[in-house]
This record gives structure tokens, sequence and C-alpha cells, in this order.
């Protein structure tokens, strides 16, 4: 069985700049081929080298000219395709022997590299793989950190081996422009650069990505001191005319966005919340709904404690009125029991009329668990929280009492906690006045998180023990089914 050829980019000079795919193929080749003068030194191979193991067989293959003075009867090309049949050759009877062939190629092997001519001989023969590399022309950008292109502009790239007449009008028409190949050939790229009276714009990168790499004005370069590893850049014209402004600063920007962070990690996150928390300078909330919004030192955090909303507000408003933009962050929707309230009764002080608040809708956890479960709440239902803190309990039974006279179905909050376990006990025996006790119950716990569990159970069997403050009762209507499969839904239809 034949082997398998890679032509691999190993970039321009930095072994990090090698890409994780080529380093592991370089690692597992059973023979590793590179090019070289005839001083037998390779720039592929030196990239190579930290991942290169024991044992592998190494092809160097030497070019036999390296300028265009040759005696070859068939010139310098003639020269040159006698060397690429013959290296063909060699790397041929290695996979016809089965064995994997890694061909290096600094850069990228399809951008001026060598590999090219090989892999046009071989790979009509045998599978054959190119694996891209960082460019010389990357690198050269990266190092004068200058951009080479941006909106609707266009990369021109030459060889600096082109007629000097050829490159001054190429350079004269180009937006951006990476003339390669310099060496012998910079004092004619240089003139060229002038006679497009573009030299003032030009950069020179020489060695990019290496630890002799130097940047400078092209016409500060020396044409004396040029080697073939450099080139020659025409930056983006839009970056050149930009002016940069200080950066903006917060002050006189000041707003509350309180955000509602869903149920649980990023995903339920929506791409409006992401936005309004990567751009606040402060973060305001719940100290485990803060531990679910990545820390970025340039944010300043405020947490504290659950039964603070009031003050947890006006702190917010208290940073925003110098300048601040604040996300309040809150689990589920902040509009659901949750502090959108809070901020808005605290912003209608007068001293706060001035200080911008907006919501930013979250997906709440009925949403989320009725989801989980199929369909439950497809028809009319309400929301309503057990919590007995704010509001007394008779108005809670009197709620209750008037859903299930209804026939909706309910959406239970804060169902129990660790000092209210009276709550659901007295709720679910009110809702048996009024409801078969076969009536659906959905129970979940932690939905998105990593203890999630869905509970699918009936009003009469219905465990207060097993249920906490990370838990949402969705109890049916007399309308709602649960399928064979357990999947509960509520008809549209009411019958």
């Amino acid at each position: 069985m034949a082997g398998r050829l890679f032509g691999v980019g190993v970039g321009p000079g930095d072994p990090e700049l090698v890409t994780v795919k080529a380093a592991r193929l370089i690692g597992e080749a059973d023979v590793v081929a590179f090019h070289s003068a005839r001083h037998g030194r390779s720039i592929a191979r030196t990239i190579a080298e930290p991942y290169l193991r024991d044992g592998r067989i190494e092809e160097q293959l030497v070019y036999p000219v390296t300028t265009e003075a040759t005696d070859h009867p068939g010139g310098y090309q003639g020269a040159l395709e006698e060397f690429y049949a013959g290296c063909a050759a060699r790397l041929a009877a290695h996979l016809d022997a089965g064995r994997t062939v890694v061909v290096l190629s600094e850069g990228d092997p399809l951008f001026y590299g060598s590999y090219m001519h090989l892999h046009k001989r071989l790979a009509p023969h045998y599978p054959a793989e190119v694996v891209p590399g960082v460019t010389s022309v990357s690198a050269a950008a990266a190092a004068a950190g200058r951009p080479l292109v941006e909106r609707e502009e266009t990369l021109t790239v030459l060889p600096g081996t082109l007629p000097g007449g050829e490159l001054a009008e190429r350079l004269r028409t180009a937006d951006a422009a990476a003339v390669l190949k310099l060496g012998r050939t910079f004092p004619k790229v240089r003139q060229a650069f002038e006679d497009a009276g573009r030299l003032g714009d030009g950069w020179y990168v020489e060695r990019a990505a290496t630890d002799r790499q130097r940047v400078l004005p092209l016409a500060e370069v020396d044409p004396a001191d040029v080697p073939y590893m450099s080139l020659a850049l025409l930056t983006s014209p839009a970056e050149r005319a930009f002016e940069a402004p200080p950066p903006a600063r917060p002050e006189g920007s000041g707003g509350v966005w309180v955000v509602g962070l869903g149920p649980a990690g990023r995903p339920w996150l929506t791409p409006e919340a992401q936005d309004v928390l990567a751009s606040a300078t402060d973060l305001v909330g719940y100290g485990p709904y803060l531990d679910r919004v990545p820390p970025n030192p340039r944010q300043r955090r405020h947490g504290s404690g659950n039964r603070v909303e009031a003050d947890r507000a006006r702190h917010a408003l208290e940073l925003a009125c110098e300048g601040a933009r604040v996300a309040v962050v809150s689990s589920g929707d902040p509009g659901v029991f949750a502090m959108a309230t809070a901020v808005l009764e605290a912003a209608a002080d007068d001293e706060f009329a001035d200080v911008p608040v907006r919501v930013v809708p979250g997906l709440t956890a009925a949403q989320a668990v009725a989801a989980r479960a199929g369909a439950p709440l497809g028809h009319d239902f309400c929301v309503l929280s057990l919590s007995d803190i704010l509001k007394p309990w008779d108005v809670v039974e009197r709620r209750l009492r008037a859903a299930a006279e209804a026939d909706l179905v309910l959406a239970i909050y804060n169902p129990s906690s660790s000092r209210r376990r009276h709550q659901l006990p007295a709720a679910r025996d009110l809702l048996l006045g009024y409801r078969s006790p076969e009536t659906p119950v959905v129970v979940g716990r932690d939905v998105g998180g990593p203890e999630e569990s869905v509970t699918v159970t009936t009003l009469g069997k219905l465990d207060p023990d097993q249920v906490d403050m990370r838990c949402l009762l969705i109890v049916g209507s007399s309308a709602t089914r649960v399928t064979d499969q357990g999947v509960v839904y509520t008809p549209r239809r009411h019958s």
C-alpha cells in the first residue's frame, strides 16, 4: 500500500507559529524531506527541529543552483526541472514502500514554495495533502504592527524579480502590496517604490518571526545589507490615513442594564446579554450569580447577599451617576421575581432621574423546565411564587385558589427552602381541593446546570421533601397530558 505525502508549511521562522496539525505530522513522519542550498543549512528544518522524532529518515534536497548562472544545457530552468524530477523520484521510492513522507516548507507550501514542484509531480500518483502555514507576508505585517488591507481594499503580491518599470506601475496603482524575493533585487525594488511615489509609505521587514527580525521604514534601509529572507510592504491606505483618537472613557456615558443570565451557563445567555456584560465597567449582583460571569480585570465586581436587593439597586444607580456602565445580573429573567423591579423602584427617586435604566431579558426557569419536559405551558398558565417573605401567606393562598378555580397551569417559583417548609405541602393540599390527584406535575431542578434533573410525577404523589429552592414546579391543568414516553404537554385547544 502506497504511503502518504504531506506538504507541510512550518511558518516564517518561529517554531511556535507551526500549526498543531503540522507539528503532529512532523512528529509522526517516517520520512522528513527539506530543501537547502549547497551550504546545507535549511531554514525549514531548523523551524521543525523541536517536533522531529528519533528514528526518522531525512531526505535533504540540495538545490543545484541558487542564481541563474549555470552551465546546464537547459539553462537555469532546465537545471531546476532536472533537480525536481530527481527529488520526486527519491520521495516516490519511500511512498512506494508505504512510508509517510513530510516535505517541509518555510511559510506556506503553495505560496512561492518549492514543495509545489514536487506536489505537481507526485500528487497525481499518491495520496497527498497540503497543510497550510503562516506566510511571510502575514508575519511581516504582524511584525510591523500594520494592517495589510481592510474593507474593499486589495492586496497585490509581487516578486522582486519583476522588471523595475513593471514593479513601479503595479505599486503606483496598488492599495496595498507585498514585494518578496529581495536580496540582490532590493536596489531595483526601492527605486520602483520611489518611481511610484510610494517610498515614504513603504516598510521593510527582515527575517520576520525570528530572533534576527528587523523592521524599518523602507527609505532608511541600506541596500548593501538586505538578505533574501526579507520583504517590502505597502500597508493599508485606510490605516495610513487613520488618526487614532484617545480611547473613550466611561464618564458621562453611565447607565444601568439589568441583565438576565438565564437559568444556567453561557448557552442559555442571549447575544444581547453577552454584549451588555462584555461592555460593562461594573458588575453588580448576588454573589453566586456574579460567579457565573467570567472575571475580567478591566471590570469591577460588587457582590452582595441574597436579601439586600434594594441596597444593591441603589449601589448600581450610584455607580452609574459616577459615569459607570453597570450590569446588574439576575438569574433567569430579571423581570420575573428578580432585580428589575428593585432597580426600577430605586430609580424612581429624584436623585436618579437622569440615570437610564434598561432591562435585558433572559430565559426564565419556567421556560427552561417546560422545554425539558415537553410543552406543559402550551395553553394559558400563570406564574406564582410560594415565598411569603415579601407578601403574606393569605395572599399566596388566595392567588393559588384563583388559579386552581380557573384551571390554569401553574409555574411555581420559590417552592421551598430550608426555613420555609410548610408552604409547599399547604399549596399541594389546596390544589388537591380543585384538581385530580392524577394531575401531572413537573419538578425541574438545576435545569441547565451540572445537577440537572427533571421528574414527572402527579399532584397526589408530589413529595415536598424532594423539593428545594433550586427547583421549579409546573402543575398541569385538567387538560395537561403525559405520553407513554413521559413527555408532558397541554393542548392548545381547550375542550
